[in-house]
């Protein structure tokens, strides 16, 4: 493998954050004695989020910094004239005294604002802070609150670990709002098997996500396979690169509907080219310029897309399974590099729900079908084996019938604890692990024109977070999430239960956290209460992420096991009933409506 390839490979620049320092305008003694302390907090932050955060192309975050301290409205104008040219994607106002709310605040409608009003004593920060929110709540432009627990002496530019927690899980939803902003989501195809979440709701796109829809025919790949409208130095590369690295699994098909040696290797010649036209499509390629392709060329600027597949494509042609997995795992024939967001059968909404997940962790998701409650009462009656440690309660076999990215086999390792890693702490040893725990066994018989299905087993001990966004009619997105971890099972439990849905398919056994009430009562419940039939999977427990981002886009959380005091939304969410949260959200985010009206 190369090089790690660190590259923005979209249209657009890459979002910043804009730090505005807020002062007391009033001259003669009291904003000369703040002007330096002001900044100096501003620095801080600019520099605590720049070492802290990383894009999930694996370049840096830039801050941008207000030229001057911010007393009024001619200030506050410069600082957006200066924010909007240096490409400022979401604003943090800080300030450790008292200041102008209407006269300093951040005005823009869409941009994800936050204050951080600092605890101190000898100048009110908290009193600007609480001001200002106000000022933000009635003017309909809801902000985050951050304010530290503890008081700190003025001048003190430690940031507390409290307020270290609040910036980063604010920045990184913000990013992530910012990101996608301007792109696209592509569909290859359209509606697989009746699948709602195949429905593309150009609305809810373009509304809530601030992303265009773009589509083009399954016919489309037939036509550049046909016409050779790919890299083919690149194609021969890839080609021998699979022979060597993709080890062919069981063949599990009766007799007569086994494929030939000869008919294998065309499949696998096809699945390559395919490999490499859906990546074309998403993001362009300048090498097809040089064959006469020039349009092709650009690409669709796909920050995330989806393949139909099944089963107008399947009937006939090789399955997109080897496509899917590859281009969703973070290495391939020239290395490591940042993962691509495919979601099978084209469910854009699995689809955008594993950008959430990639845009907050920086690292490869799981697609998977949600399929199978397994008690603890059906496992002892089918296998004899006894359910223990997480997996006591129950567990909830995720297996898809396409592709997981090959970084869900958990073999990327820290500390000795398996994990999946944004791209840059990848190594070539964890990359190479990952392929040799994974096999490509011939698709079975319903994918009529062949192809290979990705077969390996995620290790047990990952944090991990099951998430879903849903369309409801009459009320719009939702998003549900899980926390839990990853389980293994002894080899001949595994195999009895996985053989009684596909054993060609990737599985990860999955144990929710319980909560002993409502929605996560038990495992039972967690499973019967889930919105769709697929699920996209980040590493670690990043719900507070995604409650905090969902309230960005105002898109309400409709379940969710994650802890109060990671519960991060902007202020005004309180004032609509927060001593019964659940509803506050789904009041505060139709009162407010999608971030892109």
């Amino acid at each position: 493998m190369s090089n790690l390839q660190a590259v923005n490979r979209l249209q657009g620049n890459l979002p910043k954050i804009g730090i505005r320092p807020v002062i007391d305008g009033r001259r003669g003694g009291i904003r000369e004695s703040l002007e330096e302390v002001t900044m100096d907090m501003a620095r801080a932050a600019a520099a605590f989020l720049s070492e802290n955060l990383t894009h999930s192309c694996g370049l840096p975050v830039e801050c941008v910094i207000a030229d001057t301290c911010i007393g009024g409205v001619a200030e506050a104008a410069r600082a957006e004239q200066k924010f909007s040219n240096a490409d400022v994607g979401l604003t943090i106002s800080v300030t450790p005294s008292w200041c102008y709310p209407t006269e300093t605040m951040d005005t823009d409608p869409t941009r994800p604002k936050a204050i951080w009003g600092f605890n101190g004593t000898e100048r009110p920060g908290a009193v600007y802070l609480a001001a200002a929110l106000s000022a933000h709540n009635q003017k309909g432009l809801p902000a985050f609150s951050i304010y530290g627990r503890d008081v700190q002496d003025i001048g003190d530019t430690t940031i507390t670990p409290d307020v270290q927690e609040k910036l980063l899980q604010f920045a990184r939803a913000g990013l992530a709002v910012a990101t996608m902003r301007g792109k696209s989501y592509l569909s290859m195809g359209s509606v697989s098997m009746g699948i709602a979440g195949c429905i593309v709701d150009e609305s809810f796109f373009q509304k809530y996500l601030g992303i265009r829809n773009e589509y083009v025919d399954m016919t489309e790949f037939v036509r550049r396979m046909g016409l050779g409208i790919y890299d083919h130095e690149e194609y021969e590369r890839a080609l021998a690169w699979t022979r060597e690295n993709c080890r062919e699994g069981k063949e599990v098909n009766p007799e007569h509907l086994k494929r030939t040696a000869e008919q294998k290797e065309q499949d696998w010649q096809t699945v390559v080219k395919m490999t490499l036209i859906a990546r074309d499509l998403m993001i362009g390629n300048p090498k097809l310029d040089g064959l006469g392709y020039g349009e092709e060329a650009l690409g669709h600027n796909a920050i995330a897309a989806g393949f139909q597949g099944q089963r107008a494509w399947t009937d006939y042609f090789p399955n997109g399974d080897f496509m899917e997995a590859m281009l969703t795992s973070s290495f391939d024939w020239n290395g490591i590099r940042e993962p691509f967001m495919l979601a099978t059968e084209n469910d854009t909404l699995n689809g955008v729900t594993m950008l959430f997940g990639h845009l907050l962790t920086n690292a490869a998701q799981i697609f998977a079908d949600v399929r199978t409650y397994w008690s603890p009462e059906a496992v002892k009656r089918v296998t004899g084996h006894e359910l223990t440690g997480r997996a006591a309660n129950g567990i909830i076999h995720l297996i898809n019938s396409g592709p997981a990215a090959l970084d869900g086999t958990g073999r990327q390792t820290h500390n000795g604890e398996p994990v999946m890693k944004p791209f840059w702490e990848i190594t070539e040893d964890e990359a190479k692990s990952c392929l040799e725990a994974t096999e490509w066994c011939p698709a079975v018989d319903f994918f009529r024109g062949g192809g290979f299905s990705t077969d390996f087993t995620t290790r047990a001990g990952m944090p991990v977070t099951m998430a879903r966004i849903n369309l409801i009619a009459g009320l719009g997105p939702v998003l549900q999430l899980a926390e839990g971890y990853t389980v293994e099972l002894p080899d001949d439990v595994h195999d009895k239960l996985d053989e009684r849905s596909n054993q060609t398919w990737p599985t990860t056994w999955f144990a929710p956290n319980l909560t002993g009430e409502g929605l996560f009562k038990d495992v039972y419940t967690v499973m019967n209460k889930w919105g769709s039939n697929h699920g996209a999977i980040s590493y670690g427990h990043i719900g507070g992420d995604l409650i905090t981002l969902a309230s960005m886009l105002r898109i309400p959380v409709s379940m969710h096991n994650v802890p109060e005091e990671r519960v991060f939304r902007p202020s005004a969410w309180a004032a609509f009933g927060e001593m019964e949260p659940v509803g506050a959200d789904y009041r505060a985010c139709q009162n407010f409506g999608p971030l892109y009206r």
